[in-house]
C-alpha cells in the first residue's frame, strides 16, 4: 500500500507537469492556404453568374421532387461497396487514436512463475509492475493529436465519398432515364420511316413514284431501326451501371421514369465562395495537414530523453529450501532515463522525412482547394450555357417540326421528293435528341454543381467546426 500511495503522489506531480507542458497548435487555415496556394485569390463571388435569382433549397436531393430517386440514393448509401471499404478505414483510423492514446497512461503487467517435476526448484513467484513514461516533451500527445487529425480526415473522406455515390446514383437515373427516352424518339423515327415507306409503296403502286424512292425509304428505315438497337444497348448499360451502385447484380432491371424530372429552381445570386469550407475532401485535407504538424512535432520530441516512472510489487516462496530473511511481498519504486546520443542520424532524418512529409500535405491541400473551386465553376459556367442552348433548341425543334410537316405535304402532292422528307426527318430527330440531351445534362450539371459546393446553396453548419 505504501507503494501505490507513492506512486500516486509520484502521478499527480507527473500529471501537473504534464498539463503545464501545452502542445503547439498547427497553422491556422489561413497561413496553410497561402502557402498552399499562394497564386490563388478567392473571389467574394462566384465567377460564372447568370441574371436569375432562386430561393436556396434546404436538401439538394429533394429539390428534384423524386422519391423513387431518394429510395434509392438511401439503398446504394447502405449496400454500395465503396462506401462499405470506406467505413471500414473510419473503424481503422479510430482504433489508431486509442492506440496511439493508450501510451500516455502506465502499462501495468502480471508475472507469474512456479515450476513442477523431480528437478524443479519450487520457486513460486507473482509480481505487479508498473511503466509510466513521462510525456513531458509532448512526443505522446503529438503522436495521438496526428492520429486524431488522421481519423478526422478520413471520417470526412468518408463523409465526401456518401455525397459522391448519392451524386453518382443521381446522375446515374437521370442518365438512364434520358437514355430511354432517346430510344423512344429512335422508336418514334421508325414509326415514322415505316410511314414514308408506306407512302413511297402507294405511290409507286399508282404510277406517280418511283422505285428509287422506295429504295431510299427501305434505307433509311434500316438505319432508323439501327439506332433503335445501339439505344437500347445504351440504356442496358446505364441501368447496369446504376444498378452497381446500388449494390445489385446487373441485371438491367430497375426501373426508370418515362419523363425527365423537372429542373429545380435557378441557382441563387451571389453565393459566397466560403461555401467550399464546408466540403469534406478540403476540410480532410486540412485535417491532414494539421496531423503532418504533429507528426513533425512528434519526430523532434523523439530527440530528447526520456524519463519513465517504475514500480513493482512481488511475493517469491518456494517449499524446497528456505529464502534469505527478507519482506514478502516486496515492492519497488524507480525512475529511468534514456536520451539518444548517436544512432546515425537516424532522429534527424525522420524529422526531415516528416517535415516532407507535412510540405507535401500543404501541397495536397492546395491542389483539392484549387479543384474545388474549378469544379464550381465549371459546373455554373455549364449550367448558365445548358439553359441558353435549351431555348434555343426547342424552338428548333419547333421550326424543324413545320418544317417536315410541309415536305411531306408537297411529297404527297407531287410537288416534292422523298429525299427532302427523308432529309428534314433526320433534322427533326437531331434536333430532338439534342434538346433531350441538354435538357438530362442540364440535371446532371446541377448534381455536379451541389457536390461542388458540398450540399445545398445555404449555409449550414461546417465540417470544419467539428473537425477543429
Amino acid at each position: 500500500m505504501r507503494a501505490l500511495r507513492t506512486l500516486a503522489a509520484v502521478a499527480v506531480a507527473a500529471s501537473a507537469a504534464l498539463a503545464g507542458c501545452a502542445l503547439k497548435p498547427p497553422p491556422p487555415r489561413e497561413d496553410v492556404a497561402a502557402q498552399a496556394l499562394p497564386n490563388f485569390r478567392v473571389q467574394e463571388s462566384w465567377a460564372a453568374t447568370a441574371n436569375s435569382q432562386g430561393a436556396a433549397p434546404d436538401h439538394w436531393l429533394a429539390t428534384f421532387n423524386d422519391a423513387q430517386l431518394e429510395a434509392l440514393v438511401a439503398e446504394a448509401l447502405a449496400y454500395n461497396p465503396d462506401l462499405r471499404i470506406a467505413a471500414a478505414r473510419v473503424e481503422q483510423a479510430a482504433a489508431y487514436v486509442r492506440l496511439s492514446g493508450a501510451r500516455l497512461y502506465p502499462q501495468v503487467n502480471l508475472r507469474a512463475t512456479g515450476s513442477l517435476g523431480a528437478d524443479s526448484s519450487g520457486v513460486q513467484g507473482i509480481g505487479l509492475f508498473v511503466n509510466w513514461e513521462l510525456d513531458l516533451w509532448g512526443r505522446i500527445r503529438a503522436g495521438q493529436a496526428a492520429s486524431q487529425d488522421q481519423y478526422v480526415s478520413v471520417e470526412l473522406d468518408a463523409e465526401y465519398a456518401r455525397q459522391s455515390i448519392a451524386a453518382l446514383v443521381a446522375k446515374g437515373w437521370f442518365l438512364a432515364t434520358e437514355a430511354r427516352l432517346q430510344k423512344a424518339l429512335a422508336q418514334e423515327a421508325v414509326a415514322a420511316a415505316e410511314r414514308q415507306l408506306g407512302l413511297a409503296q402507294d405511290r409507286l403502286r399508282v404510277g406517280v413514284g418511283d422505285e428509287s424512292d422506295v429504295t431510299a425509304a427501305r434505307a433509311s428505315l434500316a438505319t432508323y431501326r439501327d439506332s433503335v438497337q445501339s439505344l437500347d444497348l445504351a440504356y442496358q448499360q446505364a441501368l447496369r451501371s446504376l444498378e452497381s451502385l446500388l449494390g445489385r447484380y446487373p441485371a438491367a432491371a430497375v426501373g426508370v421514369p418515362a419523363r425527365l424530372a423537372a429542373m429545380p429552381g435557378p441557382v441563387p445570386v451571389g453565393m459566397p465562395a466560403e461555401l467550399l469550407e464546408r466540403r469534406p475532401d478540403v476540410v480532410a485535407a486540412e485535417r491532414r495537414v494539421a496531423a503532418a504538424f504533429y507528426r513533425v512535432e512528434e519526430a523532434k520530441a523523439a530527440k530528447l530523453p526520456r524519463i519513465s516512472l517504475t514500480a513493482g510489487v512481488n511475493s517469491i516462496s518456494s517449499e524446497v529450501f528456505v529464502l534469505k530473511q527478507r519482506d514478502n511481498p516486496v515492492w519497488s519504486l524507480g525512475a529511468g532515463l534514456a536520451a539518444p546520443l548517436f544512432l546515425g542520424g537516424q532522429l534527424q532524418a525522420q524529422e526531415d522525412i516528416r517535415t516532407a512529409e507535412q510540405k507535401q500535405a500543404i501541397a495536397e491541400y492546395g491542389r483539392v482547394g484549387a479543384r474545388a473551386f474549378g469544379e464550381v465553376e465549371s459546373a455554373l459556367s455549364a449550367e448558365f450555357n445548358l439553359d441558353a442552348r435549351e431555348a434555343i433548341l426547342k424552338q428548333a425543334v419547333v421550326e424543324n417540326t413545320r418544317a417536315l410537316e410541309l415536305a411531306t405535304i408537297r411529297y404527297k402532292v407531287g410537288s416534292g421528293d422523298l429525299r427532302a422528307v427523308q432529309q428534314q426527318m433526320l433534322t427533326l430527330a437531331a434536333s430532338r435528341a439534342a434538346l433531350l440531351r441538354v435538357q438530362g445534362e442540364r440535371l446532371v450539371q446541377r448534381v455536379n454543381l451541389h457536390l461542388a459546393l458540398g450540399g445545398s446553396f445555404e449555409t449550414p453548419a461546417t465540417p470544419t467546426a467539428a473537425a477543429n
